[in-house]
């Protein structure tokens, strides 16, 4: 039985004291996979694959030649990364088959850090749901309850986590499909600043919004992640052009008194769970007792955040998925007869219902007559949202709230009212709207032992003190 680790570092340890070895690793995740099959979390498997490259890279461990800083790190990666000579689906039937012709920039960091890549993990189709139920490949579920949820859009990458199939994973969040999905399978996931990882390789929701982030157990690891990661790209324009600090050196485990201001809207609106509430009053309490000033705030606009959030993601999801034409490349449908039939049966057959709906409402925000009324006035509305969430960050290091109003909810919901679970992400896209980092971190269970997580937002580019202070609360928790 192989030992659980929570760190990269002590996986390294054991690897140069030969109490292990990397294909002992893929081997135990291999397994885990296998036995936890029915969750659902992985569209592909790289078996063999992984342990070549498993066998290669202790080779040169025992050789004594030099290794990546991820030299023992056994990941998966969202199947909406790019990865050279591997499928990549965005798990939809229009991309079913489809093979990456280039890695993504970040899979080519990681590559050269001696990452070994052991499976594309399942998401909702396009990165768009909150539950990871729009999946073509189906449902991913809940290791804590299987008959729940695993939130979305990273579903599959969080309870690849949560299960121990692999040891960190890469998804990627647009208004909190890193952090949701973490929050609900009771796991680490980080959102960095907007223009800190490059997006080249990523498979296009909403282009302004989309940001790439590790789901991890553990802070350091999110923080090395994200070092290998973050940085200017020549191939995505809308990076920034600042240097990437180190942050998996600059965590302390002691931080000076920080000033926290927790959304007042969280403990008093009825649509909160009372035990997500409970798990937040408890952390302030804590927070307060250990010297730090909690005050609460009143965000003014969180019932505008998710209307705002999805009439411009929706409006960019109609734009980014319009190549998708059975012409170029991905699903073509048999029964085209011309190419306006190749175009509606294609689009038609290829995407999914929830995608299909996106796919509408954005091109109905963006059509003559409607543009001012809706788009027009999201951006505006998102400035605001942006002003008033820095402003609050310059008076105060962090904003504290819950990840989700509720733990994981049963599968089927979302059939049933779509908009429901669109407000899954209250919480989570203010730090997307505002561009700003933003981390979940797992709390506690609740009375029927699920997962609940709660949030930290912090100023863009400030990652090195958000991962150093969620450092701190984590261990704060446990004394």
């Amino acid at each position: 039985m192989l030992k659980q680790y929570t760190t990269l570092t002590r996986i390294q340890d054991d690897l140069r004291s030969g109490q292990t070895s990397v294909k002992e690793l893929v081997q135990h995740y291999l397994q885990q996979i296998e036995k936890y099959a029915h969750l659902n979390a992985f569209n592909e498997v790289f078996g063999q694959e992984a342990l070549g490259l498993a066998e290669q890279l202790d080779n040169r461990m025992q050789a004594g030649e030099p290794t990546g800083r991820l030299a023992g790190l056994v990941i998966g990666i969202k199947d909406n990364i790019c990865y050279k000579g591997h499928q990549v689906t965005a798990s939809s039937k229009i991309l079913d088959g489809f093979t990456s012709i280039y890695s993504a920039t970040i899979v080519e960091r990681l590559l050269a850090e001696d990452v070994i890549i052991i499976g594309r993990c399942n998401c909702d189709e396009f990165a768009m749901g909150a539950s990871n139920e729009s999946s073509y490949y189906g449902a991913v579920k809940n290791q804590a309850d299987e008959s729940r949820v695993a939130g979305g859009s990273s579903g599959g990458s969080a309870v690849a986590v949560q299960a121990g199939m692999c040891h960190a994973t890469i998804g990627t969040d647009t208004g909190g499909s890193v952090r949701q999905p973490a929050s609900f399978c009771g796991v680490i996931g980080l959102k960095p600043t907007y223009g800190r990882v490059s997006r080249h390789g990523i498979i296009a929701y909403a282009s302004s919004f989309d940001q790439v982030g590790p789901v991890t157990q553990s802070v350091e690891d999110a923080a090395l992640l994200l070092e290998v990661m973050a940085g200017p790209d020549d191939y995505d324009g809308t990076l920034a052009q600042v240097s990437v600090p180190a942050y998996s050196q600059e965590l302390n485990t002691q931080v000076a008194p920080q000033k926290i201001a927790y959304l007042k809207e969280a403990l008093e609106s009825e649509g909160v769970d009372a035990e997500v509430k409970e798990t937040l009053r408890k952390a302030i309490d804590q927070l307060k007792a250990a010297g730090h000033t909690v005050e609460p705030v009143s965000f003014e606009y969180l019932d505008y955040v998710v209307p705002t959030y999805y009439v411009l993601t929706m409006a960019e999801a109609s734009s980014n998925l319009a190549r998708y034409d059975g012409v170029h490349y991905g699903y073509r449908s048999p029964n085209a007869v011309d190419l306006v039939t190749t175009y509606k049966r294609s689009r038609s057959e290829g995407f999914g219902k929830e995608v299909k709906r996106r796919i509408m409402l954005g091109t109905f925000v963006l059509s003559a007559g409607y543009y001012d009324a809706y788009y027009a006035k999201a951006q505006k509305v998102r400035r605001l949202i942006k002003e008033r969430t820095d402003e609050i960050l310059q008076h105060y290091n962090f904003i504290l709230s819950p990840t989700a109003p509720e733990p994981a909810f049963k599968i089927g919901r979302q059939e049933k009212d779509p908009v429901v679970t669109y407000l899954e992400d209250i919480f989570t896209v203010q730090a997307s709207l505002a561009g700003v980092p933003a981390i979940s971190l797992p709390v506690q269970n609740n009375s029927a032992g699920l997962p609940l997580g709660l949030q930290f937002i912090t100023k863009a580019f400030a990652e090195a003190e958000l991962l150093e202070f969620s450092k701190y609360f984590l261990n704060l928790l446990k004394s």
